[in-house]
């Protein structure tokens, strides 16, 4: 197993830190008190989380405005909700959750300078959001040099393992590989690629690519687009003109909204190049307009539909909180689970402190809406079923294959031959 860091370690940002300050006048961030929830070994001590009272602060940080808003509300919802269960089941170590919340506003930059502000002004003990790799790339080098600890809630790219991020969201060998292995049983023989130009998008086909070329896909065309970007009718000519057998899409956030409408204009059915995308969810569809998604493939690890008590009870709580209209969908589910896994996690520790929950991590576990999760140690991501799912005319999206048991996490990708020189 690779140890517990990056293995590229994105270039540090510019961003403003008020850490120095921290230091010097512990009372400015509010100061460390020694109690039943501190770290003997003073981990926690070297930053501002209060635990001496009655109250721990908690920072949820989701883009609510920009062109990832359509996605990440969801996310910041369900983590509400989460945090409101908590509470009134007792809190975490005793102690009720209070919640700081911020705005990434759809730019890494931004959220960087938030995550900054959570912890060493807010002095929050952990920091729960973030959707694209690009917001998340920003903030791994804020929570590292702070020693803090961020909760992700998206699938991504994998090629990563921070000990100051846990990654509740699958990687790849969870959601992009079993896709491509649906897509070949299907019979698919080539591929046209379209995705966000950032790093999910690009860091993904490049897998893709790899597979491909391990498998006897032909991918025909790739194709990018900014994030926001609404003129898909290049592209879509594009990917019409290639005839391949299935489209993989990586888009994010309301350009999803622009690509379909577009490909639904140019006369592409699911039937004739069925669109296999793995950014979107129950929330995202209502946005694109069901007519122009209906028979269309999703990968993840979560849909509204699954059956188990545990799920029932879920969307039931969050219609109820939100309204009857609004579906539920997998990052927001991984978000609620990451709330809980840190409960788990804190209370095994008996500690807010950072060490000392990285050290409890490894086993926790969760009865999730998704099934059972289990949390590796070693890698901070955690166990996910794998689905390939169909959108259907009611809006909501169907289970058409299930991996049938839990994947474990593999974000280098080791267990594949393949994938050999990737990471």
């Amino acid at each position: 197993m690779r140890p517990r860091s990056t293995s590229r370690r994105p270039v540090r940002l510019a961003v403003p830190s008020l850490a120095a300050l921290c230091v010097v006048t512990l009372a400015a961030c509010g100061a460390q008190v020694d109690s039943p929830g501190t770290s003997a070994s003073g981990s926690a001590a070297a930053g501002c989380v209060d635990t001496s009272g009655d109250t721990v602060k908690i920072g949820f940080l989701s883009s609510l405005s920009g062109t990832m808003a359509i996605s990440e509300q969801t996310v910041h919802d369900s983590l509400q909700l989460a945090a409101s269960e908590i509470n009134a089941d007792g809190g975490v170590l005793g102690k009720q959750l209070e919640i700081v919340t911020e705005d990434g506003q759809s730019e890494p930059t931004i959220f960087a300078e938030k995550a900054t502000k959570l912890i060493t002004s807010d002095c929050v003990a952990a920091v729960f959001g973030g959707w694209t790799s690009a917001s998340r790339k920003a903030m791994l080098p804020v929570f590292e040099s702070n020693d803090s600890l961020l909760f992700y809630p998206v699938q991504y790219e994998g090629l990563e393992s921070s000990p100051n991020i846990f990654y509740t969201g699958a990687t790849t060998n969870q959601q992009i590989v079993p896709a491509l292995d649906y897509l070949v049983e299907q019979g698919v023989e080539s591929l046209f690629l379209v995705g966000s130009d950032y790093v999910f998008p690009r860091t993904a086909n490049k897998i893709i690519n790899a597979y491909a070329d391990a498998h006897g896909i032909e991918v025909v065309g790739e194709e990018y687009a900014p994030l926001g970007h609404t003129d898909f009718s290049t592209i879509t000519n594009k990917v019409r003109s290639a005839d391949a057998d299935a489209v993989f899409n990586t888009l994010n956030g309301d350009s999803n909204v622009a690509f379909f409408k577009e490909y639904t204009n140019a006369g592409i059915t699911a039937e004739d190049m069925p669109v296999l995308s793995v950014s979107i969810a129950e929330e995202e569809i209502g946005g694109i307009g069901v007519e122009n998604v209906v028979g269309q493939l999703t990968a993840w690890n979560y849909y509204e539909t699954v059956e188990s008590p545990e799920n029932t009870a879920f969307v039931e709580a969050f219609k109820a909180e939100y309204g009857e209209d609004r579906p539920t969908s997998d990052p927001m589910e991984a978000a609620y689970t990451s709330l809980y896994l840190w409960r788990a996690m804190v209370e095994k520790a008996e500690s807010f402190a950072v060490a000392d929950v990285q050290a409890a991590a490894d086993g926790v576990t969760f009865d999730a809406p998704e099934g059972t999760v289990v949390v590796d140690g070693d890698n901070h991501h955690i166990s996910k079923t794998s689905l390939v799912g169909k959108i259907g005319d009611d809006g909501l999206i169907h289970t058409e294959w299930s991996s049938g048991e839990p994947i474990e996490p593999d974000p280098y990708l080791e267990g594949y031959d393949w994938a050999d020189g990737l990471s």
